[in-house]
């Protein structure tokens, strides 16, 4: 595992360095401000995100193709509801995948008959924990915030899928992905062959629904990106502010990154007086709710159930947030 964290983590490294000789080099601008900073990230998320959902989206296909999803549901009809939450967002945990990247597993779990609450505790989960995160959490803060940090995140993604599953929402997911759904269960597979042709015409499918979102999010994503300033977030979410885990909420949902990119960040926050709560509630909401992730999910669920996962998932984090900033410092 840690061998494929650190071969993750030179590939990404790779993958900057080259787009920020592009940009440079090539269009000569600065890739530490403004436009420069803007263009790299937008041309690094996007090629990331790409890469990362043609590669997931056919691992998971052809995965499907060897699932049965009645065996699926009859699997989970044998752990307790609560459990079949539990899972998925320890799934979620060990997973080291960005939101946008956690939308094609998503979308995958709903049409292999996982119930829609427990897909949704695995995409909650999925992008706020990695072991990544925790190593650099625990460096940078100690044992007791990592520790911490993991616990609220797994707790999020229960509570949260947990609360869809009780709301019955599953009228609310559009309509092609049931149908999707329905196809599969009488689809069957005779060679390896025809196997691989599923998984690419998932590929095809789910990337043709939502490629231009894609775009789009990010763009917006990497121009909120270069755009926000420390000092916004030190002058608002800063000390003897009461609504200071809020406001870093608030910020922190249309940025687009990755949390093993904020902690850095969240470091030189803390170091100029925010709270850690509102540090870490930032960082939260920053990886799990971003911008292009309710882009794509627009696509497979109507907008009422995107708001009912965002609305659900901020309260949750900006609690923990308040709850962190009283633990670990005796003030809200």
């Amino acid at each position: 595992m840690q061998l494929n964290c650190e071969l993750r983590r030179h590939t990404l490294k790779l993958l900057a360095d080259f787009f920020q000789v592009l940009v440079e080099s090539g269009l000569n601008l600065d890739t530490s401000t403004g436009i420069g900073e803007i263009l790299h990230f937008f041309l690094f998320a996007t090629t990331e995100i790409f890469i990362i959902m043609v590669a997931l989206i056919f691992v998971i296909g052809l995965l499907r193709s060897f699932i049965n999803p009645s065996k699926v549901k009859d699997i989970l009809a044998r752990v307790s509801p609560i459990m079949s939450h539990v899972l998925s967002s320890l799934l979620g945990a060990v997973t080291p995948f960005c939101s946008c990247s956690s939308v094609p597993v998503f979308i995958g779990f709903i049409e292999s008959g996982i119930p829609l609450g427990s897909a949704f505790s695995f995409l909650i989960t999925s992008p706020i924990v990695n072991e990544a995160a925790i190593a650099l959490l625990w460096a940078a803060f100690g044992w007791k915030v990592a520790l911490a940090y993991t616990g609220t995140g797994i707790l999020i993604g229960i509570l949260g899928g947990w609360i869809i599953q009780k709301l019955h929402l599953e009228h609310l997911v559009e309509s092609y992905i049931h149908l999707k759904a329905a196809e599969f269960k009488n689809e069957t597979y005779a060679s390896l062959n025809e196997r691989f042709a599923f998984a690419w015409k998932e590929v095809k499918s789910i990337v043709s629904h939502v490629w231009k979102y894609v775009f789009i999010g990010i763009a917006v994503g990497a121009f909120i990106h270069g755009w926000t300033p420390d000092g916004l977030l030190i002058k608002y979410a800063g000390p003897n502010n009461p609504l200071a885990v809020i406001f870093g909420v608030l910020i922190g949902v249309p940025v687009y990154t990755s949390n093993v990119m904020m902690i850095p960040i969240v470091e030189t926050l803390i170091g100029k007086g925010m709270g850690v709560g509102t540090a870490l509630a930032f960082m939260m909401a920053a990886s799990a709710l971003s911008l292009p992730e309710m882009i794509m999910l627009r696509k497979v669920l109507k907008a009422k159930l995107v708001s009912i996962f965002v609305l659900i998932t901020s309260v949750s984090i900006v609690l923990v947030g308040y709850l962190f900033n009283f633990f670990l410092t005796g003030v809200i």
